[in-house]
């Protein structure tokens, strides 16, 4: 054995042949896989390139009068110029479609509820929410009522939108991503946009009411009334003053002490993301012109592409030329907000009672009847059939009454339906288009308050230098009730009256002050405030931080007001910080090192919505952890009683509440489980520290602008997330927050910022996130992004132009 010889193993020198053989086939296979996926990739990016707009030369466009020219600036904003209005609808409509054809697409079937026939069975919730409002069939209805110029002009916008989806070499890519096909657009869908902005700035359901509901028959009125007014201490309303909170019910009315077994605390949660806005302006005597000064920054939720459009439209009208600049949305023919060189005008959320719940009373014996004046009436059973991509049809079946939809059931099991404005004959048309023909502040006011669009706070200011205030939109006339709670209607006593007339709409015009501000709080009192209602208005803070900042100095001109909308001192949580330090005291300080940290850290804050703060993040994590605990006991009764879901952050003025329990601190109102007032506070920021130092890192580096960095996102974004690098807009941090002027929260704040003075729009001022194009190929995706993320003054008017399209009635 010593001297024989190893041998390989029977059929080794085969098996080692046949791996060699392997890693060569793979080796070629790979690349070949490689190659294989190079020319998908090559192919995909030319048929992307492909459906990138035509911006020079001449190009036929049916329907025209006349040649009608497109001329870009180097950003992609487009001056549109034409020999009528028709003509400059019809080409915004082909330009329109060149640059946001999938944006326009998303809005229109959004409110149709029509998203899963795009993109499947994710998108089925969304489409069954708001499907049993049937606004494609309100879109109708309010299309086929609209006078013949504005459906001419709907007309018009269509054809012109088919005629650029038609000019693009491709579909755009979203649609070769989700192997779909764009519907054509029709002059309805133009409606839906207007519909989705219903939905979007007035929510769905009523969930006010009957969260108002809930919590006046679980709390005594004092705690209820807190909980739902519509101010507080923190308002800075045009008309009449702040609002008191009422006073703390003793014992005698609540005791929590009596009650026995912990209350969980919750989530802390964070700030309601507010389809909010910031707008004001002054008189002639305090800008620096001599003429009204506006301001518009309308905070919505911040995706790619942004909410607006840019553009300039010219035309002859007679003798006149007419020249608006502002922001359009895509899918409507209008400059939304802007100036038409006499009269500047903005918008900013109402906040106004454009929902009530009414409650239908059954009849006996028969369960689809409920009473009316007129007597017992069926309830009509409509199925919805929601189309679903790679699915079955699903049939959602919608109850409705002669009120509106069947959205809910109240305790007792009756059915509610929902009265919306939006569902109203009326609530939708082109009104607001005859402000491009305004000529001073009377005539633009008329037309706000004669105008079919979601109630909004309209500001405005005229070239002569007057401002004016008032709501824009149809206003419900509500007889025998003020729409706080749910109601029945059946005899008759309550009930929607039709419409507010337009001059009798509440209005401030010509204060004697010069100044006028609105931040989505509270504006008014007394009849004007019983007239509009209340919605749900925004804590005042961030109205009274622009109050007092146009009270800062007599005179304006456009730099100052950047500086108002930049504007992210922390005023509104010093009195927060101040009992957050009192807290941390030398006991507490004792009892936990880290404390001392959370100390100095506080103490040096900076005073500002900073990114390079920790403790503007401590003391406003801290004030959200504290308020969650101290209205818990509260909140869970009213969750007993149907508000399943309610938080503290879903009331706006339980800041108010919040305040005085933990600074008044009654015991009878305190849960047994936190032991006491002082305990409650510090284990609130033990909360808060238990959840900051993810990942090991130090408390040091927990910075505010860790937590609001920007996540601006495409919608293919967020649902492959592979595409983000190429959808999304860069992740940076960035100051601000809710509750002070310069919103801004990952993904929703300020949608455009602008300041001008009408007919010195030379000199004026505009930002907005993200770029003109919705394409990710076009080099005006991003273009002028940066102007926004740093807060510089860029220019209002386009500027030369880079591009040049001619577009020429067809066979001209």
């Amino acid at each position: 054995m010593g001297g024989a010889r190893l041998r390989p193993v029977s059929g080794a020198s085969g098996e080692r042949g046949w791996g060699r053989r392997f890693l060569r086939w793979a080796v070629r296979s790979a690349a070949g896989l490689l190659l294989l996926a190079l020319f998908l990739v090559a192919v995909a990016w030319l048929a992307a390139r492909a459906s990138l707009p035509i911006l020079d030369g001449a190009h036929p466009l049916p329907g025209l009068s006349a040649p009608a020219e497109v001329a870009r600036d180097a950003l992609g904003v487009p001056t549109v110029r034409g020999a009528d209005r028709r003509d400059v609808t019809r080409a915004l409509g082909y330009v329109h479609a060149q640059d946001r054809l999938f944006q326009m697409d998303l809005l229109r079937r959004r409110s149709a509820g029509e998203l899963a026939a795009l993109a499947g069975p994710t998108a089925l919730p969304m489409d069954r929410a708001i499907r049993p409002y049937r606004l494609r069939a309100v879109a109708r209805r309010a299309l086929a009522a609209l006078p013949a110029d504005e459906r001419a002009l709907l007309d018009a916008y269509a054809a012109g939108v088919e005629a650029g989806r038609a000019s693009l070499g491709a579909r755009p890519p979203e649609y070769l991503l989700l192997r779909a096909a764009p519907a054509p657009w029709l002059p309805e869908d133009s409606v839906l946009v207007i519909l989705t902005m219903f939905a979007d700035l007035t929510g769905l359901g009523g969930t006010r009411d009957a969260t108002a509901q809930a919590l006046r028959g679980a709390l005594p009125a004092p705690l209820a009334d807190a909980l739902l007014a519509p101010g507080g201490a923190w308002d800075a309303p045009l008309e009449g003053g702040p609002l008191g909170t009422p006073p703390l019910p003793g014992p005698e009315v609540l005791d929590l002490r009596s009650e026995h077994g912990a209350v969980t605390p919750p989530p802390a949660g964070d700030e309601p993301e507010l389809r909010g806005s910031n707008g004001w302006a002054v008189d002639g005597l305090h800008s620096a012109t001599g003429a009204a000064l506006v301001a518009s920054d309308m905070h919505l939720g911040l995706s790619v592409p942004n909410t607006w459009y840019r553009a300039t439209l010219a035309w002859r009208d007679g003798e006149l030329e007419r020249k608006v600049t502002g922001v359009t949305l895509p899918g409507l023919p209008a400059v939304v907000a802007g100036s038409n060189g006499r009269v500047a005008w903005g918008f900013t959320n109402s906040y106004g009672d454009w929902q009530d719940l009414v409650v239908l009373e059954p009849v006996l014996g028969r369960p689809d009847s409920y009473r009316t004046p007129d007597g017992p009436a069926e309830l009509a059973r409509v199925f919805e059939p929601i189309e679903v991509k790679g699915g079955a049809p699903v049939q959602l079946e919608v109850l409705e009454s002669r009120w509106g939809p069947v959205v809910d059931e109240d305790a007792q099991g009756r059915r509610r339906a929902l009265a919306w404005t939006a569902l109203r004959p009326g609530a939708v048309d082109l009104g607001l288009l005859a402000m491009e023909r305004a000529g001073d502040l009377d005539e633009a006011l008329a037309v706000a308050n004669r105008s079919g669009m979601p109630p909004q706070n309209f500001v405005a200011g005229d070239a002569s230098g007057r401002i004016g205030w008032t709501i824009a939109g149809h206003i419900p006339r509500r007889v025998g009730f003020d729409g706080a709670l749910p109601s029945s209607w059946a005899d008759g006593t309550r009930r929607w009256e039709g419409w507010l007339r337009p001059e009798a709409a509440p209005r401030v015009v010509d204060p004697d002050d010069g100044r006028l501000w609105t931040a989505n709080s509270r504006v008014v009192a007394g009849r004007d405030l019983a007239v509009i209602g209340d919605g749900g208005y925004a804590l005042g803070a961030r109205a009274r931080q622009i109050r007092d900042d146009l009270f800062s100095r007599e005179r304006f001109d456009e730099g100052d007001f950047l500086a108002i909308q930049l504007d992210d001192r922390a005023l509104f949580l010093a009195r927060w910080r101040g009992l957050l330090l009192a807290a941390l005291d030398g006991p507490a300080l004792a009892a936990d090192p880290r404390r001392a940290e959370v100390r100095r850290l506080v103490e040096g804050w900076g005073g500002r919505a900073s990114v390079d703060s920790v403790g503007y993040r401590l003391v406003r994590e801290w004030r959200l952890a504290v308020m969650a605990r101290a209205l818990e006991p509260l909140l869970a009764r009213a969750r007993v009683r149907g508000a399943r879901t309610l938080a503290a952050t879903d009331l706006q003025q339980a800041e108010n509440l919040a305040w005085r329990l933990v600074t008044e601190r009654p015991a009878h109102l305190l849960a047994p489980s936190e032991g006491s007032w002082p305990r409650l506070l510090l284990a609130a920021l033990d909360g808060v520290l238990a959840a900051l130092p993810e990942g090991g890192r130090h408390l040091a580096a927990r910075t505010w602008g860790e937590a609001n960095a920007a996540a601006i996102r495409h919608p293919l974004g967020k649902a492959v997330p592979l595409l983000g690098r190429l959808l999304d807009l860069p992740a940076y941090p960035q100051p601000g927050d809710a509750n002070l002027p310069r919103v801004a929260r990952p993904s929703h704040g300020a949608s455009e910022r602008f300041v001008v003075s009408p007919g010195r729009e030379a000199s004026a001022i505009f930002e907005m996130p993200g770029g003109q194009s919705g394409h990710p190929l076009s080099p005006y995706y991003r273009a002028g992004h940066r102007a926004w993320v740093k807060g510089e003054a860029a220019p209002f008017l386009p500027g030369p132009a880079a591009h040049h399209l001619t577009l020429v009635p067809a066979g001209g």
